[in-house]
């Protein structure tokens, strides 16, 4: 145990070379950059009462062999995971999830249940779920119980192709400090188990009691990054750099830029423009890497106060700007950063959907699109649900 002053034991020599032997983080950042993945997810639904359904299983049990990899469990018996392969655009990407979505649909429909989309089932209890027999999942919530119980979440992954370890630093590093503004335009979760919850994301507070989750450390470069992974798994930590759940974070393995921070959406059009918005912001701080241009650190209290007044007010808040050092309206934000990444939209080509980011800001997000559905059909959520499978299905 550690005195009151803070002094440590001092590692085993068997200790230190674990860990230095780990620090070695082999990775896959050397394929063709910019190409774009995207993950999402969905609901189980019983079409009766429009609550969640335990039905995982015999989803996988009757999807096609050459979609396998890309439907998968969650936590949740009534969680289902879709993720494209890595596409050469967002055009490619988005149509790629459409076929998905029609896919699980369909074998959804077959089997007497429905598919939504949203950050957060409306009403559904937490302690009614089931969790899969999977052991990544079975021990996760032995190790953390109670919070692993309680992730009755839905959110939407990005992945962005990057072509070297240091860029792709770079890359995670400039994101992080554009995370509370992508969850502003991605907030689409304001009702849980059953309760209006003043929040426009109640997503966010939910899987902010995981450890290891929400706006990461600024890493600054691939060397500090792989030794401080290293110091992780090698002390026995987590197992490996996938159980840092950042809200953006590198994946070695696949070689991407993942950014996690987002609710899910319930229309496609709205993943496919937060897709491009990510993978605009992506070419643009691969550009600024390659011109060597150095990268100030967004203190994290700051990056972390945002994101709180995002969770609670979405892109009807104000958010602080770094730059002037003031509260400034979210949706000035969004404007000033969608004009900023244009020429790498083009340089992508993704300018088509960056542009519907756009039409979010004006018409509205998720979240205030169910807020202005129950004020106009009153309290029955199931009717704001059923709105949600018309909408995930179209």
């Amino acid at each position: 145990m550690a005195s009151i002053g803070g002094s440590e034991r001092p590692q085993t020599a068997d200790q230190r070379g674990r860990i230095a032997a780990l620090s070695v983080l082999e990775h896959s950042f050397n394929g063709t950059p910019f190409t774009v993945g995207i993950e999402e997810e969905l609901m189980l639904l019983d079409p009766a009462t429009l609550d969640l359904s335990q039905g995982i299983e015999t989803i996988l049990a009757d999807v096609p062999d050459e979609h396998a990899a890309q439907v998968k469990p969650e936590l949740f018996k009534s969680v289902l995971e879709v993720a494209t392969t890595p596409c050469d655009d967002i055009a490619s990407a988005t149509e790629q999830l459409a076929g998905l979505r029609r896919l699980v649909g369909g074998i959804a429909e077959r089997n007497g249940m429905l598919v939504g989309a949203a950050g957060t089932h409306p009403f559904a209890l937490c302690d009614e779920q089931e969790i899969v027999e999977r052991p990544r999942y079975r021990e996760l919530v032995a190790d953390l119980g109670f919070i692993a119980e309680r992730e009755l979440i839905f959110g939407t992954h990005v992945h962005v192709g990057i072509d070297s370890p240091d860029k792709a630093i770079y890359v995670a590093d400039g994101i992080r400090r554009h995370l509370p503004l992508l969850l502003a335009l991605s907030s689409n979760s304001p009702f849980w188990e059953g309760r209006n919850t003043g929040m426009m994301s109640a997503r966010t507070p939910v899987f902010r009691a995981f450890p290891r989750q929400g706006v990461p450390p600024h890493y600054g470069s691939w060397e500090i990054y792989a030794r401080r992974v290293g110091q992780m798994t090698g002390s026995g930590a987590i197992e490996d750099y996938t159980y840092l759940w950042w809200d953006v974070r590198p994946h070695p393995n696949l070689g991407t830029v993942e950014t996690r921070v987002f609710d899910q959406a319930t229309r496609i059009e709205d993943t496919a423009a937060l897709a491009a918005l990510t993978l605009s912001l992506a070419h643009r701080f691969a550009e600024l890497f390659d011109e060597g241009d150095p990268l100030v650190e967004a203190p994290f209290e700051l990056v972390d106060d945002n994101k709180v007044r995002a969770a609670v007010r979405g892109m009807e808040g104000e958010l602080i700007d770094f730059t002037q050092g003031c509260p400034v309206a979210a949706t000035a934000m969004a404007e000033h950063l969608i004009a900023e990444v244009e020429s790498s939209a083009v340089a992508v080509g993704c300018r088509d959907e960056l542009r519907r980011v756009s039409d979010i800001v004006a018409s509205g997000t998720g979240a205030r699109r169910q807020l202005d559905f129950v004020a106009g059909h009153g309290d029955d959520l199931r009717e704001l649900v059923a709105a949600a499978v018309a909408l995930t299905a179209r």
